[in-house]
């Protein structure tokens, strides 16, 4: 007998479908269907491996998440712990954290027995119980903390009703029953206390590395910060290093999140700030407070960076990230994202990350390179688009000069764009050809930042191209999103993390200023003088003037699928190493390519470089010519 809530119930057993479902899904199979799935209570019992990332997955903490990724069997085991427990609890994964068209696990009583069952949301939020139960429980009992849940998930289930867990960020979504239901059909998610929670679930299988016997550490931590009662403060601290500091390297960072506060601190950064400067005001407050020194925005160079459900990451055996010493600020910036939903008030919090640094240095020093698009509004999408693409690339004459003989390797990337960002994926091409991908994430948030392991060292030779592909989702604009540093504004950014250091620190494009120029011109004949072209316009202006119909839109696709680039090659100093000839996409498939692209029509096939479409050669041409391309 288990005990909810003070009330005695019987065992718990997979739920029986109502009629219209076993009417439905299961017809005369149905019976034997369930004897399989009772079959399922008394399933095999999970590995003996702890369960090393945990979760709070509800503001409150009434509900906490611990799992274990096997590769090996391509399978995750869930410990779902509910505190005080009403009437049930559901618990999913959805493609951006809604509850319609969710793929569900869920636990409900009827007032005398309690079910547990596979399930899915239509639409409308209404739950039905899946034709295939691919969640499987083994083990439901209570604890001092309460009920505790032990259930386990393929990753793919070849389920048109299941969420495919990939690489990458997972939305998870949870529900809180609060009284019984006659049956599972009987819910509806808008009805319930739910919420959604984001984190990488098949986190990298990747062996911690030696440390040396000489590490020290360093916490920087928000000293004492009274957290605002409001849902979504960015809190930044300035601190620095001790006087004569020396050169150090650092081999490994993890989390310090003060005790209680583990559903409030949602991710955090570490920044170095700029050499140029040799002072930085001190500072502790909101980062978008206007009493912040604006010299705060050149601490921009990411020493560590750590997000919910995220563990310790370490440098690789061989590499270090210097800090310290000659040519190195001292003056760091710690940045803390609190994530108060509940808006609670009076809250204390002294969380950071804590550096672990040895002076024994290590064989390599550890680089970060941008890549992907230059932050400049040249770069921009129009209003009203559910997956509009945009592509920066770092081109092979860029490698080529500036990478070393042997080439580098790749160890860990953090994807970052602002508010529209949907997804991110960079590619490496070798030779005109699609080699490996360096790291995707096809449910990304721009919420939710890591730098993550990656799974496989990628390694980068002089010659090789890397592709950087951004999808954008601009429904609830009115005005054209344009390239920037503003929240309000895009990126498109894949900062990798890589050894040995080079002089390279930037290898990203944008398309050619004065092409875009030729584009607003043409758009203009075609739309009665409405776009200003005048040479006091800036780029801004220009894209809030522009009458957003399909042709434009078209027209403005194709430009940045297929016309010239303007490379930015840059060493650390921000000198170009060389300013590589603006050259059509055309005249040489090594510079760009459609190798990766989430564009809605033809995906080409594995390994593909695609010539540009005889449509986009008319458009383009016609920009050129400045004719009707019709």
């Amino acid at each position: 007998m288990a005990r909810w809530g003070g009330q005695a119930h019987p065992a718990m057993k997979v739920p029986s479908p109502s009629v219209r479902e076993a009417a439905s899904m299961y017809g005369t199979a149905v019976a034997i269907f369930l004897v399989i799935l009772v079959a399922a209570l008394q399933g095999s019992e999970p590995p003996e491996s702890p369960f090393p990332y945990r979760i709070p997955l509800d503001p409150e903490g009434t509900l906490e998440l611990s799992w274990n990724v096997s590769y090996v069997q391509e399978t995750i085991h869930f410990q779902l712990l509910v505190r005080e427990l009403k009437a049930g609890v559901l618990f999913g994964m959805s493609d951006r954290g809604e509850l319609e068209n969710a793929d569900l696990v869920v636990l409900w009583t009827d007032g005398d027995s309690a079910y547990f069952g596979d399930a899915w949301s239509d639409q409308k939020g209404w739950i039905h119980l899946d034709a295939q139960q691919d969640y499987q429980l083994l083990r439901a009992q209570r604890t001092p903390e309460g009920l505790s849940l032990l259930f386990k998930r393929p990753f793919g289930t070849c389920d048109p009703k299941d969420y495919l867990i990939e690489d990458g960020t997972v939305h998870l979504v949870y529900g809180i029953l609060e009284e019984p239901f006659w049956s599972l059909e009987a819910i509806n998610t808008s009805a319930l206390h739910t919420g959604l929670q984001r984190v990488q679930l098949l986190k990298p299988n990747v062996s911690v590395p030696a440390l040396p016997a000489d590490m020290r550490t360093m916490e920087v931590r928000a000293p004492d910060v009274l957290v605002p009662g409001q849902e979504t403060t960015y809190w930044c601290y300035i601190t620095e290093l001790p006087d004569g500091f020396p050169r150090h390297h650092i081999v490994m960072y993890e989390p310090i999140v003060t005790e209680g506060n583990e559903a409030l601190v949602h991710h955090m950064e570490v920044f170095q700030c700029a050499t140029e400067f040799e002072s930085f005001p001190q500072f502790n407050g909101p980062c978008d407070s206007k009493m912040k020194p604006s010299r705060l925005n050149y601490c921009r160079h990411v020493l560590a960076a750590w997000a919910l459900g995220a563990k310790a990451f370490y440098y690789p055996e061989e590499a270090g990230l210097a800090f310290g010493g000659a040519g190195s600020s001292r003056f760091l910036r710690l940045e803390v994202h609190y994530h108060n939903p509940l808006k609670i008030e009076g809250r204390r919090d002294s969380s950071g990350i804590r550096l672990y640094y040895t002076a024994t240095l290590r064989r390599f020093d550890a680089g970060i390179m941008e890549l992907g698009l230059v932050y400049t509004p040249v770069m921009a999408i129009p209003p009203q688009e559910t997956a509009f693409v945009l592509t920066g690339y770092c081109t092979d004459k860029c490698t080529q000069l500036a990478l070393p003989p042997s080439g580098i390797h790749i160890f860990a990337s953090q994807l970052h764009t602002h508010l529209t960002g949907r997804k991110v994926v960079t590619v490496l091409a070798r030779d005109g050809r699609e080699r490996e991908v360096v790291n995707r994430d096809d449910h990304y948030s721009p919420h939710f930042q890591e730098i993550r392991m990656l799974k496989k060292v990628v390694s980068v030779h002089p010659g090789d191209v890397l592709i950087t592909s951004c999808t954008y989702n601009t429904e609830d604009r009115k005005l054209a999103t344009v390239g920037g540093f503003g929240i309000l504004e895009e990126m498109c950014v894949n900062y990798v993390h890589y050894y040995p250091q080079t002089q390279l620190e930037l290898c990203k494009s944008a398309v050619d200023p004065g092409f875009l120029q030729k584009y607003f011109h043409f758009v203009n004949r075609f739309n009665g003088e409405e776009v200003c072209t005048c040479p006091q316009a800036s780029v801004p202006e220009q894209f809030a003037t522009v009458p957003w119909n399909s042709f434009n839109r078209q027209v403005l696709s194709a430009l940045y699928g297929f016309a010239p680039i303007s490379m930015h090659c840059n060493k650390s100093s921000a000198v170009r190493f060389q300013a590589p000839r603006r050259t059509p996409v055309w005249g040489d498939r090594k510079q760009r390519s459609q190798v990766v692209t989430d564009r809605p029509d033809r995906q080409p096939a594995e390994g593909e470089l695609t010539a540009p479409p005889a449509e986009a050669l008319a458009l383009l041409g016609a920009i050129r010519m400045g004719t009707n391309p019709g």
